[in-house]
């Protein structure tokens, strides 16, 4: 493992382990290590010492004899929020081994039940081991270690023992909170409930013992619902403040969107037992909030006035804002997993919509990278004079978009409206740019097949979702290449869905009936030749313009090009039997019979009778037949097929099982043989 660089979670818990812990195995760059709970034998290796960005060590529950380098938590730098525990208890440990007066107060160590402990000698190590008598210390109780009773923590039900503490039996009221993780990237979770734990308590600004997943459950979606409890740390309650403080980040868009965990939800915060009595929205600090907010808002006003004039007529900026005027306001609404942004912080994230900020434009308006305050980047799309909906159209369009989740689609995470004059989408940044900008020749970064599949099997992911779980379901109307954006993952999310149009319901197969008689709509080359006849949008007019997009993955060329229509040329070199002829050159010894069967899926998607296309269903199951059926795409994970390092580099193939050995000519491996290799390991 010490040839994976970017290791940084391991856990061999509860897995029958036996044997010393080999002392060269982990990368300099490995955060948490969890050997619990096996059959280890031997003694602490000395490059546990050499971590410098280690947070979480558990060894305990093994047959661990020797020292305990005190070197493991000395000099190590803490950023504002670190902190390192160390759980080694439940060995034979004997000994620490330099020197303990001077822990860092960041740094939690557990050594109970082992040798070192039995030494009443050394008063210092009750920090460590906790003490036996620990009668009158507030809120825990006088049993013997590891014999707690039930009735000595009070009978209301508000208080219990924290199940993680150093010390024994200690008795502490936990805030209880209900949290959903709307759009996960697995389907199981016990194997990342850990890592979750420790990602959020961080973001919180907590220990990472101090935060417990009481329950879980799946949801439709799918969704993760679940009951977290938080517990104080070295007290039997939190203070008014530090309740304030936690509710406050966790309500107001402040935990960091995790690749793995996706996007989140607070559901409940209910203060129970001696958190009852807080006010966290007091009056009487209201009212002060309120005189002083008054008194700096004035003398803010007055300064910004005299700031703005300065920098109209020092830089001429007046013209990015057509002569309009943005009052601060707010619309008073709020909507789940959403931040109202106010303009000021819009025009400051983006340099006042410089045209270096510009990275798309479309009908609705410009897209813009911003870098908002907090240094979080994101795609701000301001839309245009022409085309403002008005506020009560505006803030609708919000609530539903605030409704839709899903891994495969671009997230809402804010937005900015100011009467007439504004309305503004701030959406995450897509750090991949678009599927269209990948498979131009112009491209640095080839796709190879496996990709390109993967690719096409998430994209229809996110169109069946918008077709059959949203509520209500709603028809895209502009598929295409530019609108799948790919994440740092070259996970696909689908985008611009928010302009689309309302769907008819589905049946109880999730197919929908019907259409939607509409102005047409689209990008030409994608259009539905039907739709662009008759004027009546359904869901197959999506599937068209889908197997376009197939099509696009497989040719590497645009829809229509140099007079040529893609559709035409992959139905004219199917029915000469010449499908190599068209099938992107970069793409050189893809396994065939996948490649057959995705030219196929893509014929029938543009199929001229409308009524002979597949449903988004049946092209999502035919996409993960062909993913089954393609050698080695069937149980590696995507992390292994993505690597920035070989991606930056032009001209990688597509290899077939055959030729997944090392190239010695290249001198390198391709990201096929990199995900082939590591699924086969």
């Amino acid at each position: 493992m010490s040839e994976i660089p970017e290791l940084s979670y391991l856990d061999f818990s509860q897995n029958q382990l036996e044997g010393n812990i080999p002392s060269n195995i982990l990368s300099k760059n490995i955060t948490t290590i969890d050997f619990s709970r096996n059959k280890l034998n031997g003694s602490i290796p000395s490059n546990f010492s050499y971590f410098p960005i280690l947070q979480f060590l558990s060894l305990k529950d093994n047959f661990l004899t020797g020292s305990v380098a005190s070197s493991i938590w000395e000099n190590k730098v803490f950023n504002a929020n670190g902190s390192l525990i160390l759980d080694m208890r439940n060995n034979s440990l004997s000994n620490i081994s330099g020197s303990v007066l001077s822990t860092p107060p960041n740094t939690t160590i557990m050594l109970r039940d082992n040798p070192i402990c039995l030494n009443e000698s050394q008063g210092y190590l009750i920090k460590f081991c906790g003490s036996k008598n620990i009668d009158n210390y507030p809120g825990r109780s006088s049993n013997p270690i590891g014999d707690c009773l039930a009735q000595t923590c009070p009978k209301d039900g508000f208080y219990e023992y924290d199940p993680s503490y150093n010390l024994t039996c200690f008795c502490a009221a936990p805030l209880r909170l209900g949290y959903r993780l709307k759009s996960p990237s697995f389907s199981d979770f016990r194997p990342y409930a850990k890592s979750f734990e420790i990602e959020l308590s961080h973001d919180l600004g907590l220990i990472p013992y101090q935060l417990f997943i009481d329950s879980y459950i799946w949801e439709e979606g799918p969704r993760l619902r679940m009951n977290l409890k938080i517990f104080p740390n070295l007290t039997s309650q939190f203070n008014i403040s530090e309740v304030r403080r936690i509710r406050d980040t966790m309500a107001t868009w402040r935990i960091h969107n995790k690749y793995l965990f996706g996007p989140y939800e607070l559901l409940n915060f209910t203060l129970l037992g001696p958190y009852s009595k807080f006010d966290l929205d007091n009056p009487q600090r209201k009212d002060e909030r309120y005189l002083v907010g008054i008194a700096l808002g004035t003398f803010a006003a007055v300064s910004t006035l005299c700031v703005f004039v300065f920098i109209i007529i020092m830089t001429g900026k007046y013209q990015l804002f057509s002569f309009k005027s943005h009052p601060l306001s707010s619309s008073g609404i709020k909507f789940d997993g959403l931040k109202e942004f106010t303009f000021e912080e819009i025009v400051q994230s983006t340099d006042y919509f410089s045209e270096s900020a510009i990275i798309g434009r479309g009908g609705y308006g410009h897209v813009y990278k911003g870098i908002l305050a907090d240094g979080t980047i994101v795609a701000i799309k301001r839309a245009d004079e022409g085309v403002l909906q008005g506020s009560k159209e505006f803030l609708t369009e919000i609530e539903f978009l605030s409704r839709l989740h899903h891994k495969n689609l671009v997230s809402l995470v804010g937005y900015c409206i100011e009467e007439e004059s504004e309305e503004i989408l701030i959406y995450e940044f897509m750090q991949n740019g678009t599927l269209r900008d990948h498979l131009s020749t112009r491209s640095k970064k080839s796709l190879d097949f496996f990709m390109r599949l993967h690719i096409a099997l998430g994209s229809a992911k996110g169109i069946l979702y918008l077709h059959t779980e949203a509520d209500p379901p709603i028809l895209h109307c502009d598929i295409k290449a530019s609108n799948i954006l790919l994440d740092s993952m070259f996970t696909p999310r689908i985008a611009d869905f928010g302009l689309s149009r309302l769907a008819p319901a589905p049946d109880d197969e999730g197919i929908p009936h019907g259409h939607v008689s509409t102005v047409v709509r689209g990008t030409p080359g994608y259009i539905d030749p039907d739709y662009f006849l008759t004027h009546r949008l359904t869901d197959k007019s999506d599937v068209y313009s889908f197997g376009v997009v197939i099509m696009e993955l497989l040719t590497g060329k645009p829809p229509i090009s140099n007079g040529r229509n893609i559709v035409r040329e992959v139905r004219f070199a199917r029915q000469r039997g010449n499908v190599s002829s068209i099938i992107d050159q970069r793409l050189y010894c893809c396994p065939s019979e996948s490649m057959e069967n995705c030219v196929s899926l893509a014929l029938k998607c543009c199929d001229g009778e409308t009524h002979l296309r597949p449903s988004m269903t049946e092209v999502v199951r035919e996409l993960e037949d062909i993913c089954l059926a393609t050698p080695g795409m069937d149980s590696a994970p995507i992390q292994m097929m993505v690597s920035s390092s070989l991606l930056s580099h032009s001209g990688e193939t597509c290899k077939s099982s055959s030729s997944l050995q090392s190239d010695s000519q290249s001198g390198g491996e391709s990201i096929v043989a990199l995900y082939h290799n590591h699924t086969h390991s």
